[in-house]
């Protein structure tokens, strides 16, 4: 893999954990004490995860309360007041001031802990009937929730949470379907600290038992070498090809967020080698940016390992795990299909030249040094389609991961490596398990208030019963709240508000689910605020919001499919496997006509009504072909849109040179 180091220029994909940075300071200080603390802490908790995830978890409440407060200790020291960072000295009166503060809200969370631990079995049985200390508890515990996720998620979570809270407690004060009976105060902690319908609910369950095993196991993927690995696995099988670089950035990305699961992290990364190289061969800096902020976007819908949400998804649908990477798998081939298909459409435009084979490392060569990491992750596939639950199927596949390693010194990993991933993996779930709680208040409010079922037959007779109006204003909504939230607080938020009333409208309910998943996911790439998209035009050095227009014009797909799997549940494996083979063919037409369309390019330049024709192909092609449209049977029209495209595919393949009468600059125009 050397070979392609010097070739191409690029190098490991490794993050500089708290430990590593630990062992090369030579001073002792505050700072240095306390990411000591830090690290000890994460990694204890990465350990009793690997041993309840072996041995069984305890008593619900208590395992979800410990993992809780360790969760929220670090959110609020690794995030400190009036500090940049927790590396930052301790040197002046307000940092000092801002450590007091801190000091103070860690031993509030250890005091609510110590509180709800001393007698567990005493305070769950006080449910209902609770003691003036535990409304005083319950109310800190909200407050300090509020704290951590504005420092380790943000402060527009916080305001969406504030609104949820002020709506349960004066509901008597709003007008509409906001109106309603308010909830006493000691109703509302009752609901949401004792019980496990508020803080310690379903989100935070999936976060403690699933979500950290599998972030673990990423991180000893990236330790181990994988990310290096997995691009030079897609260098190697895309590089040579018309438009090589941006392909290999697409699969090496998609590779990459299957074991992150942040989109910003894998621009960060892969970015640092794909951007500059694309922009070398000729791409435009702006498309070279947008290429690798979508394909590092795609990673949380990429099975096996999805985003945090999906989890959940598979918990509020009470099926196992495997049904939820099952359906995900048609969608996330067809997004990174349309990323490819963009991508080869601008090469042939711009007159992008291929990698030489000489430069490139040999994909039999790359497979020989990592094929041991590939077997990891089919040991977790193996464990997740046999019928294990997640954290098992995790655990004997960290388990793998380590063993597997030592195949070969390239990849083999040192204690200090193993340690050093296991404290990264916990640091980045710290910001998940704290939007989980979270959105525990979003959920537990509206279930106090009834806002649920009033908001589902608002938004129902809103769109007049139009599924099409009603899936739109779902769209929206999940965009806007992407741009303060994470994926996860945005999956459940709408989950609890708006799925019911997609299912009254007979939206199968995995399909309601990972629409609002989808949704939730594509706010990184999508103006005003897109994340992923502005990672890479600082790599790209190009206009952030001239980017995030472009990757949304690239990332087209992650649009377009979550409504054609509503309207087609084939496309999720619903169904007959003749209309599944069908309608994933169709799809994959469509988009690719669409691609062509949007970057006006087939087999030379589009233009004028040839263009057009493109475009009302593709939009044919990705008609449902089970549901009728206007009295015409879906079927009918997306075959008619598969032959205009095919007809005009051919016609251009014979001559690239424009030829209907409106085309300009044409041979006859």
């Amino acid at each position: 893999m050397s070979q392609t180091e010097n070739a191409l220029d690029y190098g490991e994909v490794k993050e500089v954990t708290f430990l590593e940075r630990l062992l090369v300071q030579k001073r002792w200080t505050l700072s240095w004490t306390i990411t000591l603390f830090c690290v000890v802490i994460a990694v204890a908790l990465s350990f009793f995860h690997l041993y309840v995830a072996e041995f069984g978890t305890p008593e619900g409440r208590s395992f979800r309360t410990t993992h809780l407060t360790v969760m929220m200790v670090l959110a609020l020291l690794i995030n400190p007041l009036f500090r940049r960072s927790h590396f930052e000295p301790i040197d002046s009166p307000m940092k000092k001031l801002g450590f007091g503060i801190d000091l103070g809200l860690v031993l509030a969370v250890i005091f609510v802990h110590v509180w709800t631990m001393w007698d567990i079995d005493a305070f769950q049985l006080r449910l209902g009937s609770k003691e003036q200390g535990d409304l005083i508890v319950g109310t800190l515990c909200i407050a300090l929730v509020l704290e951590a996720t504005r420092r380790t998620v943000g402060l527009a979570m916080v305001c969406v949470t504030g609104f949820f809270i002020f709506h349960a407690l004066y509901a008597h004060k709003f007008f509409g379907f906001f109106y309603g009976p308010p909830t006493r105060p000691a109703k509302y902690i009752d609901t949401m600290f004792m019980s496990t319908d508020g803080i310690f609910g379903l989100p935070l369950h999936v976060a403690a038992t699933y979500i950290v095993l599998f972030i673990i196991f990423g991180g000893l993927l990236i330790r181990s070498g994988a990310g290096k690995f997995f691009i030079d696995l897609a260098v190697s099988l895309t590089g040579h090809r018309v438009g090589g670089p941006a392909k290999a950035a697409t699969v090496a990305s998609g590779f990459m967020g299957t074991v992150s699961g942040s989109a910003v992290a894998n621009v960060v990364t892969t970015g640092s080698f794909t951007i500059p190289l694309m922009k070398k061969l000729g791409y435009r800096p702006k498309f070279a940016a947008a290429v690798e902020a979508c394909a590092s976007s795609g990673g949380q819908i990429t099975p096996p390992i999805m985003g945090a949400a999906a989890f959940i998804i598979a918990e509020n649908l009470a099926l196992p795990y495997v049904y939820v990477i099952l359906a995900a798998v048609i969608p996330a081939f067809l997004y990174f299909a349309t990323i490819y298909f963009m991508v080869h459409f601008e090469a042939e435009k711009t007159g992008i030249e291929r990698i030489s084979k000489d430069r490139l490392p040999r994909a039999l060569e790359v497979l020989k040094d990592g094929w041991h990491l590939l077997f990891a992750l089919g040991v977790l596939i193996f464990f997740l389609v046999t019928g294990y639950t997640p954290m098992k199927s995790a655990f004997w596949g960290i388990l793998a991961l380590v063993g597997l390693s030592f195949i070969r010194p390239a990849t083999r990993m040192s204690p200090a490596d193993i340690l050093a991933a296991f404290e990264s993996g916990i640091r980045s779930t710290v910001p998940v398990t704290v939007a989980c709680a979270c959105a525990g208040i979003i959920i537990g409010s509206v279930f106090v208030s009834g806002l649920g079922l009033k908001f589902t037959q608002s938004v129902i007779d809103m769109s007049g019963g139009n599924l099409l109006i009603l899936l739109s204003l779902t769209a929206i909504a999940a965009i806007v709240l992407g741009m303060g939230m994470t994926t996860t607080a945005v999956y459940i938020t709408v989950s609890a508000l708006i799925v019911p009333s997609l299912e009254k409208l007979d939206v199968l309910p995995m399909a309601a689910h990972l629409f609002a998943f989808y949704f939730g996911v594509v706010s990184t790439i999508t103006p005003p605020v897109a994340l992923a998209a502005f990672a890479g035009a600082a790599i790209a050095k190009t206009p952030p919001m001239a980017t995030a227009v472009e990757s949304a014009r690239v990332g087209i797909a992650k649009y377009l499919v979550p409504f054609a799997f509503v309207y087609n549940p084939s496309l999720l494996f619903e169904g007959s496997v003749l209309w599944t083979v069908y309608s994933t063919v169709a799809a994959v037409a469509g988009l690719w006509l669409l691609s062509a369309a949007l970057e006006s390019w087939l087999y030379g330049p589009l233009k004028g009504l040839q263009r057009l024709a493109v475009f009302a192909a593709a939009v044919l092609a990705l008609m449902p072909p089970t549901v009728d449209i206007l009295g015409v049977p879906g079927v009918i029209l997306s075959l008619g849109g598969l032959a205009l495209g095919a007809a005009v595919a051919l016609m251009r393949r014979r001559d690239p040179a424009p030829q209907f009468a409106g085309s300009k600059g044409g041979a006859h125009g």
